[in-house]
């Protein structure tokens, strides 16, 4: 029996895990940018919306096949709790994969190769690689870099050279933050016979492995200015905001260090938020080296507002089914 519609529509928006959304549009425009600082509107406007329409159909898709294991250990979730019937999460996965598809093909046929692996990836993480270990981690931060190449070539027909060591940026801060994320609910992955990372070896090697890929790609984002062919016109705010995403990675690292173990799902969630909040000011720092300081604040500042105040009212509830508090 289908859940009448004021509970249906809510289910749906908190499928789209809005907290999280507004992020990958950033890096789709990031790579935009990174091309071509002057591309008309529209090719910029596709580059934000398709990777946005992917990451919503992906975590329908996850929801979707994540089902039996989120009622086991996550029953208030929109599928499980009944709120939304199971065949939404499909029919969703499909209509925006449809949707970015039909934009991708009007901006750059080429990208319909990334939107193709994008789809994939993610079905292959949901299937088999989400409960195989760090492999599952690495191809769910590959679909953030792929988001970044989509952009890319939203403006130019290929990626430059100077947009792989960016794109390795991303599939790291990804992979890591997607690391971060199942510390959070190691046991009801391991009741669900998930061998996630941490269920293999535990918090601490997985600690280890966030702080390992943290160090990689912010070495990498510190070289990204010497590599553009031309001078970049936002340099000065590009290192800013890079710095400020060190401090807040440093700051959800040390949360998961000094937590005890075995590790509380509350603590874990605390450093994954930070992550989400940090990731956003990632995508404004590579977006204002090539635009400039107005082109971040316009962008990716009002996105961490809303992600911000999302998470504070959303998240908890989500992961936990209970109200931030």
């Amino acid at each position: 029996m289908n859940a009448p519609l004021r509970l249906r529509l809510p289910a749906h928006v908190q499928t789209w895990r809005p907290y999280t959304m507004l992020y990958i549009g950033l890096v789709g425009l990031a790579g935009g940018l990174l091309s071509d600082p002057h591309a008309p509107g529209w090719a910029l406007f596709g580059a934000w919306a398709v990777p946005t329409l992917g990451w919503i159909g992906g975590h329908y898709g996850a929801d979707y096949f994540d089902r039996r294991l989120d009622a086991i250990a996550k029953p208030h979730r929109p599928i499980p709790s009944g709120r939304m019937p199971a065949l939404d999460g499909l029919a969703g996965l499909w209509a925006c994969t449809v949707a970015g598809g039909a934009y991708a093909l009007l901006l750059n046929w080429r990208t319909l190769v990334l939107v193709a692996a994008a789809l994939a990836g993610g079905l292959v993480y949901s299937l088999l690689l989400k409960a195989r270990g760090l492999g599952g981690n690495l191809v769910r931060g590959s679909l953030t870099a792929f988001a970044l190449l989509f952009g890319a070539m939203a403006t130019a027909p290929y990626p430059a050279r100077h947009i792989w060591p960016v794109a390795a940026v991303f599939l790291l801060h990804d992979s890591q933050s997607n690391l971060v994320g199942t510390l959070r609910d190691i046991g009801g992955d391991r009741a669900a016979g998930y061998e996630t990372f941490p269920v293999r070896r535990g918090a601490r090697p997985a600690i280890r492995v966030v702080i390992a890929f943290t160090a990689l790609w912010v070495a990498l984002a510190a070289g990204v200015p010497s590599l553009l062919p031309t001078p970049a016109s936002g340099t000065a705010t590009y290192w800013t905001v890079l710095g400020l995403c060190a401090v807040l990675a440093v700051w959800a690292i040390t949360l998961l260090t000094r937590a005890p173990d075995p590790m509380p799902p509350p603590v874990a969630l605390r450093a994954h938020a930070i992550l989400v909040a940090e990731r956003v000011l990632l995508a404004g720092a590579f977006i204002g080296l090539t635009a400039g300081p107005a082109a971040t604040l316009a962008t990716a500042v009002p996105a961490l507002l809303v992600t911000v105040l999302l998470q504070s009212r959303m998240r908890s509830r989500y992961e936990f089914g209970t109200a931030a508090t």
